[in-house]
């Protein structure tokens, strides 16, 4: 489509799905916050304002945001329309695809494991007595291949399998998880030993997928919504259909910009690397749940927190955030844990602040280059809390 036509279309839609946003709607976890916690309605019109001044930017048709303060939400704020063609308005209840925000939802799948002493960190995954064993490909494995542990696969420093164009996940969509991994095995060796050099795996993460099955006995979905999801208090998130047939309905409908098609991927199969839906709400749960508060207590004991949030060596970034495991941190571990994510038709982010408040932010689209959506949608929500000075936070330096 011809640019002017194509920001034409786009204009048009994000017209009808701004003039439909909703009022906002506060969800507690128990009893109401102090006044003085909730946005004033001069507040709360700024941060509506900086959500749709973000739609317009970037053509999104819907967006949605969830703040927790002090165990508490304070604020939710669904924009725009999910599914133009079906009517449906954006609302707190909207699933989006998060994308790579699935991760450290399977890190923490992973360290439950670790903490019921099924699984240590340093466990082999292929080969003959490997939690894997031979179950993909045939031995002999290629260099390196029996050497990747647990902990290698978690801090992206298996020695290849990166996120570039020969990325597995983006290929051989008919294909399932055993003849992806096995193909994946013998056709893309690694080229560093493990541990010694970073490199984003969304393969690796895959892996991580079929190691909770292998443990648990059970589908990677369902260990997750067992062990991770149900103790937060979230029971609407599931693994993302392919096709926009396949999906829910009160899921968000993704627009592809720049010949992208979100509907063009096997999401399905990236379960454990990229393929949950969620509300921003669920994110803010999580994201509480698994630090903790005074009176919510964490899902993983203070030892694997540390040991979950404590940033890998291998990490090349020069500025103090640094990829631990499942999480982007603060290198001193006493920062901000977060991730974002991002798929044709997809960018999200969650974020939880030393002070344990915590968010989810999510949009049914993604413009090129994607590290600017990214930024700009992590920004936004920074930029909306500060418009409440009791809140007190701080963007990171």
């Amino acid at each position: 489509m011809p640019q002017t036509n194509r920001r034409t279309v786009l204009k048009q839609f994000l017209g009808a799905a701004a003039s439909l946003a909703v009022a906002p709607q506060i969800s507690l976890f128990a009893s109401p916050p102090p006044g003085d916690e909730l946005p004033t309605g001069a507040q709360h019109v700024a941060m509506a304002n900086l959500g749709r001044d973000f739609m317009q930017q970037f053509f999104a048709p819907a967006l949605s945001v969830a703040i927790v303060r002090d165990s508490r939400f304070v604020f939710e704020r669904p924009f725009g329309i999910a599914s133009r063609q079906d009517h449906l308005q954006c609302s707190e209840d909207t699933l989006f695809r998060i994308a790579s925000v699935t991760k450290p939802i399977t890190s923490v799948a992973i360290f439950t494991l670790v903490e019921q002493g099924r699984v240590k960190l340093t466990d082999k995954v292929f080969g003959p007595g490997a939690i894997l064993g031979t179950d993909y490909g045939k031995p002999p494995y290629k260099q390196y291949v029996t050497d990747v542990t647990v902990d290698h696969l978690l801090t992206h420093t298996a020695g290849g399998w990166s996120n570039d164009s020969t990325d597995p996940m983006f290929r051989f969509k008919s294909w399932d998880f055993v003849k992806l991994i096995s193909w994946t095995l013998a056709n893309l060796p690694l080229t560093n030993p493990p541990g010694q050099n970073w490199a984003y795996s969304n393969f690796g993460y895959c892996v991580l997928g079929r190691v909770i099955e292998k443990i648990t006995g059970q589908a990677y979905k369902d260990y997750v919504q067992q062990a991770v999801l149900g103790p937060c208090g979230i029971t609407d998130m599931r693994i993302a259909g392919n096709s926009q047939h396949q999906r829910l309905p009160n899921e968000a409908v993704y627009l592809g910009q720049f010949g992208e098609n979100p509907y063009n991927m096997n999401v399905t199969r990236m379960d454990s690397h990229g393929g949950w839906i969620a509300t921003p709400s669920d994110l803010a749960r999580f994201l509480t749940h698994v630090g903790g508060t005074p009176t919510i207590p964490s899902i993983l004991k203070p030892e694997t927190i540390r040991v979950m949030t404590t940033p890998s060596p291998a990490y090349p970034a020069a500025s103090p955030a640094k990829y631990a495991r499942g999480w982007m941190v603060r290198e001193d571990g006493k920062g901000n844990w977060w991730h974002g994510g991002s798929l044709p038709g997809t960018t999200s982010v969650m974020v939880r602040t030393p002070s344990g408040m915590c968010w989810g932010a999510l949009t049914n689209t993604r413009t090129q280059p994607s590290a600017t959506i990214n930024t700009a949608l992590d920004q936004l929500v920074w930029n909306m809390v500060q418009q409440v000075p009791a809140w007190n936070t701080q963007p990171p330096q």
